[in-house]
């Protein structure tokens, strides 16, 4: 039987572990701000996606967005990464998106309005 949460609702984990509930962190450096996703992104996290996207807006800034740690995305997730692609000034970068992330951009043909690297970029000019 698959391992539940707290809920009753299986969990969305590989391996039949518990998945880690999804964080949201919001870092504005001097030439770009950088949101860190990690565990579960999903309709639980919906508050504080809204105001991380409200952040990276006001800041007027590139955005770049560190999903390796994303075990499970949503719509929610994917609706986080459009709205940011579309209302931030240049191209929205993604940093080492897992398959499951991979998997949403292709589908929903987001992964054309982004930029997908393996590595942190330098900082240019600072």
């Amino acid at each position: 039987m698959p391992d539940a949460n707290s809920s009753g609702q299986p969990s969305r984990s590989a391996g039949g572990g518990r998945a880690e509930t999804g964080t949201v962190q919001t870092l504005l450096e001097s030439a770009y701000t950088r949101l860190v996703l990690s565990g579960e992104v999903d309709v639980a996290l919906s508050e504080e996606l809204t105001e991380a996207v409200a952040e990276a807006e006001a800041a007027g800034l590139p955005v770049r967005v560190d999903v390796r740690h994303v075990q499970f995305m949503d719509s929610s997730g994917i609706a986080l990464l459009a709205r940011l692609a579309s209302r931030t000034p240049g191209r929205l970068t993604l940093i080492r998106p897992p398959d499951v992330v991979r998997f949403l951009l292709e589908v929903t043909r987001i992964g054309d309005l982004v930029d997908i690297v393996e590595e942190e970029p330098a900082d240019q000019g600072a």
